[in-house]
Order: C-alpha cells, then sequence, then structure tokens
C-alpha cells in the first residue's frame, strides 16, 4: 500500500515538473510571444505556431519548434498539434475587424476538434474577464470561446484577465497614448469604471504553473491584480509613472465608448480594430474571484504603480522581444512616452522581375542616385530639417550600390538588412517622434516581385500626431509612386 502511494506521488511530481510538449498557438501575438521564453527558461519542451512561420524564427527562440497553422484552415492543425500534450490557445481575431466574433468561434471549434484527434491532454486558453451585464462583442466573443472549446473532449483550462500592464498590451498601450498624447482629456463617462488590473509577469507565471497542474482541467479561474481600480486612477499613475504631469481629465456623459472609438483613430496608434473593440468593453465595470488560482499558484502580485515601473524598466533594460515596428525601444530613441505602436502609411507595386533585379534598385536609394520619385520633395524635407537644426542633406553614402548595417543614407540609418527580403531605415531628421521607412520584397510564383514601402511613426505627444497627419497624405502619393518606380527600373 505503502509502496503504491509513494509510486503515485512521485508520478505526479515528474507530471508536475514536465508537462510534456506545449504548444504555444499563436506564439507570435502579444502574449504568445511572451509566454514561449518564460516556458523555455522553465526548462519545457515548446511548439511555437501562428500563420507565418517566419515571423517566429526571427524572434531567437533557438530551442523551439516552429510550425506554420491557422485555425480557420482545419486541414493546418494536425502539424502543429502532433505529439502535444498541452496547447496553449492565444489567437483571436479582433483585427479582422466586424466580423470577428463569429471567426473567433469557427476558430476554437476546429481547433477542439483537431486538439481531439492528436490526443492532447488539455488545452489552457486565456479569455477576459466577464461581467454579469457583458453586451460587447468583444467580451461576449472571449467568453463564447471558452465554451465551444470545453463543447471538445479535451479538458479546457480557461484563464480570464483584465487589463494587462506590460508594454505591448493593447489597453495599456491605449492608456499611455491619451496620458502622452493628450494634456486634457474631454472622456466619456467610462474613465470612472473599475477594473483589476494584472501585471504581465504575473500574468505569465499563472500561465506556466497551470501547464504543471492537470487537476485544473475543466476549471475556469480569474486573475486580478491586488487592487481595482478606475481608468481615470490609473492613468494618472501612468504619467505620474512616467515622469510626467497628470493630464487634466474631464468626463462628460455625451460620449459614448462607441462614439469613443472613433477620435480614439486619431488618438492612439493601438490598431483600431483592436482599440475599438475594447473601449466597447468599457463601459463595464469589471470583477475578479481570484482567490483558488492565488491558492493553486502562490505569488506576489505586483500593484498597478510596481507594474508599469516594470514594463517601464523592461524596456529600458531591452527585455522586450518585439521586431522594429512593434514597439522597439531603440527605433522610439529610448523614450518611454513615445507611441509603442506606430502610425503607418504606405504603398506598394509588382513587377516581373526577380526579387534579386528590384533589390539591386532599392539598395543604390539616395546619395547622388535620389529617391526615384519626387525627388524634388524629399529635398525639400531635407532642406527644412536643416533649417530646423537637424541634419538635413549631410551623410551622403558610404558606397554607391553597396549596404550594411549601420550605415548612413543622407539622414536615414540603415537599422536592417535582409538581402532580397527587407531593408529597415530609421528616420534621423528632427521631428516631435521617431520613425523608420521600411521596404519589403515578396517573391511572387512566376518569378516576379511584389514591393512594398511602409513608413511607420511614433509620435511623441501632440505635436508628433498633428506633424504625422499633415505628412500623410504626402505620404500616401509619394511611397506608392517610389514602390511603382523601383519596379520599373527593376524591369
Amino acid at each position: 500500500m505503502s509502496e503504491s502511494l509513494a509510486e503515485t506521488t512521485n508520478e505526479r511530481a515528474a507530471a508536475r515538473a514536465d508537462p510534456g510538449l506545449c504548444l504555444v498557438f499563436g506564439a507570435s501575438g502579444y502574449i504568445g510571444g511572451h509566454l514561449v521564453p518564460k516556458l523555455l527558461a522553465q526548462g519545457m519542451r515548446v511548439r511555437a505556431s501562428a500563420r507565418n512561420q517566419a515571423t517566429l524564427e526571427s524572434r531567437g527562440w533557438d530551442q523551439a519548434e516552429f510550425v506554420s497553422a491557422d485555425a480557420l484552415k482545419p486541414e493546418s492543425l494536425g502539424d502543429a498539434l502532433a505529439g502535444a500534450k498541452i496547447a496553449y490557445y492565444l489567437v483571436h481575431s479582433m483585427g479582422a475587424g466586424k466580423s470577428f466574433g463569429q471567426l473567433d468561434l469557427e476558430a476554437a471549434g476546429n481547433f477542439a476538434t483537431a486538439a481531439a484527434e492528436a490526443s492532447v491532454e488539455r488545452i489552457i486558453y486565456l479569455g477576459g474577464l466577464v461581467p454579469e451585464d457583458a453586451a460587447s462583442e468583444h467580451i461576449v466573443s472571449r467568453r463564447d470561446t471558452g465554451d465551444v472549446l470545453r463543447r471538445g473532449s479535451v479538458p479546457v483550462t480557461e484563464v480570464r484577465a483584465g487589463i494587462i500592464v506590460g508594454p505591448g498590451s493593447a489597453a495599456f498601450e491605449v492608456m499611455r497614448d491619451l496620458v502622452y498624447h493628450l494634456p486634457i482629456m474631454i472622456t466619456p463617462r467610462w474613465v470612472r469604471a473599475k477594473s483589476p488590473p494584472i501585471a504581465l509577469d504575473n500574468l505569465l507565471t499563472y500561465l506556466v504553473e497551470l501547464a504543471r497542474l492537470p487537476e485544473t482541467g475543466g476549471g475556469i479561474y480569474d486573475t486580478a491584480g491586488p487592487e481595482t481600480l478606475t481608468y481615470q486612477h490609473m492613468m494618472r499613475i501612468l504619467a505620474e509613472a512616467g515622469g510626467r504631469r497628470p493630464p487634466l481629465i474631464i468626463p462628460v456623459p455625451v460620449l459614448s465608448p462607441k462614439l469613443s472609438s472613433y477620435w480614439l483613430r486619431l488618438i492612439t496608434s493601438v490598431p483600431i480594430n483592436v482599440a475599438r473593440a475594447l473601449i466597447e468593453g468599457l463601459k463595464h465595470d469589471f470583477t475578479a474571484d481570484d482567490a483558488e488560482l492565488r491558492r493553486l499558484v502562490p505569488q506576489r502580485l505586483l500593484g498597478f504603480r510596481e507594474a508599469v515601473e516594470a514594463a517601464f524598466a523592461a524596456e529600458r533594460e531591452h527585455r522586450i522581444t518585439t521586431r522594429w515596428v512593434e514597439g522597439a525601444f531603440s527605433v522610439r530613441n529610448h523614450r518611454i512616452d513615445y507611441a509603442y505602436y506606430a502610425k503607418r502609411a504606405g504603398g506598394s507595386a509588382e513587377t516581373s522581375a526577380s526579387p534579386a533585379a528590384v533589390w539591386r534598385v532599392v539598395t543604390a536609394i539616395g546619395g547622388e542616385t535620389g529617391y526615384y520619385y519626387l525627388n524634388g520633395l524629399w529635398q525639400l524635407r531635407e532642406r527644412l530639417d536643416w533649417l530646423a537644426g537637424g541634419p538635413g542633406h549631410r551623410g551622403g553614402r558610404r558606397h554607391p550600390s553597396e549596404l550594411r548595417v549601420g550605415d548612413r543614407i543622407d539622414s536615414w540609418k540603415v537599422i536592417g538588412l535582409e538581402p532580397e527580403r527587407r531593408l529597415s531605415l530609421a528616420f534621423g531628421m528632427k521631428a516631435p517622434g521617431a520613425g523608420m521607412l521600411e521596404f519589403e520584397l515578396e517573391p511572387r510564383a512566376d518569378g516576379g516581385t511584389r514591393l512594398n514601402l511602409t513608413a511607420y511613426w511614433h509620435p511623441a505627444g501632440v505635436w508628433g500626431l498633428l506633424y504625422w497627419y499633415s505628412f500623410e497624405p504626402a505620404h500616401k502619393v509619394i511611397f506608392s509612386g517610389t514602390a511603382r518606380e523601383i519596379c520599373q527600373r527593376a524591369s
């Protein structure tokens, strides 16, 4: 009897120490991008999945497996789930626009069926806190996604979270943009709604440890930090933590969350479909009963101010894994008050020329060659920069056709170089914000090339926003024409 009990105890200890292969489905997203390195650091075996595998391969997760899969394409799920014991389900379709709720349910149904066919032992799903009077599609969709996953035969551990405090979190970045872009805010009454924010590190700890607790299958667990605060209070703390005077906030009854989502497009750089979905859910007070989860996974929970300070420290210490356009601190001039997400404008063109031919034209840009299209406007901008005390046209090029990381192209600096695929240039002129210009080459099946030019701008305050909107009409014309001219020359 005692030997049997000892064997059972040892089996449980082994299962707790190693839950087996963990699939992180949605590894290119915000939570997935932080969860993968956290699991690897714990010595777990990880398979990272995203629709674009190349995105994962650039993250530096050398110990992880990579696979391309899409929950809306059931035929792609088998390889992703094969051999996995734990499947983290971290995808949602908010960025798809009005139909995202239905897409979420379709994706969850496909995933639940495929997980059962692959003999997955448990699904860990990250959903959202659900108030009793939930009405917004964002909240309802997150709740119903959990219900659809539970209809399958694989046990589901659902974790529900509210505002996640960390660089890149959509709700956190909406507040950052509001606080640092506007000295005065006329806001709807939802700024007085309450929510229990949780620090990113605390949430990741819960997700990691739940993989070691098979008894949580079938459970729904709320997560929360130690405080429940109004959004107004959170924004005041966010300003103070960044060394800024809190904005004057004037709540008025006439601005509904829906109306707020329209002007939010002007203020924040968070993807607008995501921001709108979040805003429409902010009319609710959110509460969380996290007692059971705190019992299962004891840890010290950070208060909101501590969580904000930890988020800013992670940025300053370059501990955040991002791509250039997703808030890289170096691109944002090492400033926490610059928008994390970027405003964008661009253009594209196609050619029968090979990527190698297009790349030769792209990498010869600037200097004596010029910028191929409306070159006078590029030169005018450089002269205006020189008059304002910036570098202007100084610098030229080290070589007329060859480039390497760190090279200067007039006022631009080469910060990313992937031959025949991508050239990333940091904006070096004097302006209220930070930006970059990226040339991306996509090979076509017929041997030709699609060239995409995209300008990214991280505004600094209200002047950074005004700067962007004053140049945005010209950007659309210039970048479309430049892409077209480069393709013509490559041909």
